[in-house]
């Protein structure tokens, strides 16, 4: 097969050895890669993957199984970054015929990692109110639309006016934190530097889910409005969980909300499609926090 190889520091398209599915795995021909953040922290060697999983960058992807010719996306520790990848069949979501396979790819980890920290880890509930930091990403926008299918009021920040009136078209309410009102739950990718704001921005009861470290990882906290408010600190990362918790979130994604998104109720938002060869400017193309939405490696 061919995969995206880190060689000093340059990602190149390569021949490389075939996965060799094991157990319940099946083998993917992969048409399509989503590109997240978690990529390029990898590439520079500071994220490495799961014991077990593919030293190969990619964390969701699109394509057919190998033999059945299903067309299929799915949530992967690594190995993305490929034309074939092996992955548990409890782990695959079947994708549509209307669906490309850019579509299908932008899905398991954005979707996904909305779900688990919105419901599993935020608890957010009807008639509640949910701050989610970099609304325009691809966590952000799947967020947005799976906050107001719950019911839910979706606030969001956003770094320029265009990424903010695309989460005005998705449901959302841009705000500037000092003009935030109180809110249940905040999902959050930036950390330290935010923490404060974040702390006084939530309701008695509420909970902060951290996803990522983009502002850093060591801020002061405010203890005394965590016990006052009776607050929540949440730190959840999806990647390193159990294969099994793995299945067990996509079991419980698929019976809330795949009809919905299936049936055309929200929009995968899909930023740029680049050719796999062209990993190394998707990534540079991320770093400068110029997508809205997500960034996907088309393999031919």
């Amino acid at each position: 097969m061919q995969a995206i190889q880190v060689r000093d520091g340059a990602l190149v398209w390569e021949a490389a050895a075939d996965p060799v599915p094991m157990g319940d795995e099946v083998s993917i021909l992969v048409h399509a890669a989503g590109v997240n953040r978690a990529d390029l922290l990898q590439a520079r060697g500071l994220y490495p993957p799961p014991a077990g999983a593919s030293p190969i960058l990619g964390l969701e992807l699109a394509g057919t199984v190998e033999g059945t010719g299903e067309r299929v996306c799915a949530l992967v520790p690594g190995g993305a970054y490929a034309s074939r990848a092996a992955v548990h069949r409890d782990m695959l979501l079947p994708v549509p015929e209307n669906w490309s396979f850019a579509q299908g790819a932008a899905v398991p980890e954005a979707w996904l990692t909305a779900f688990v920290n919105l419901f599993l880890e935020g608890d957010l509930r009807e008639g509640e109110a949910v701050l989610i930091h970099a609304g325009a990403s691809g966590v952000g926008t799947a967020a947005i639309q799976l906050a107001r299918a719950a019911g839910a009021r979706a606030y969001v920040t956003v770094r320029t006016e265009s990424k903010a009136q695309a989460c005005r078209d998705l449901g959302a309410e841009v705000v500037a934190m000092d003009a935030l009102p109180p809110v249940n739950v905040i999902l959050d990718c930036v950390g330290a530097s935010y923490l404060p704001q974040n702390i006084a921005a939530l309701a008695p009861f509420g909970r902060l889910v951290n996803i990522g470290l983009l502002g850093g990882a060591k801020g002061e906290l405010d203890l005394n409005a965590v016990l006052r408010k009776r607050l929540k600190i949440v730190g959840s990362t999806l990647r390193s969980r159990p294969r099994s918790e793995h299945i067990q979130i996509v079991r419980a994604f698929r019976e809330r909300f795949w009809e919905q998104l299936t049936g055309g109720a929200f929009q995968i938002v899909v930023d740029r499609q680049f050719p796999i060869e062209q990993a190394g400017e998707a990534h540079r193309y991320m770093a400068e926090n110029r997508n809205l939405g997500k960034i996907v490696l088309v393999v031919e």
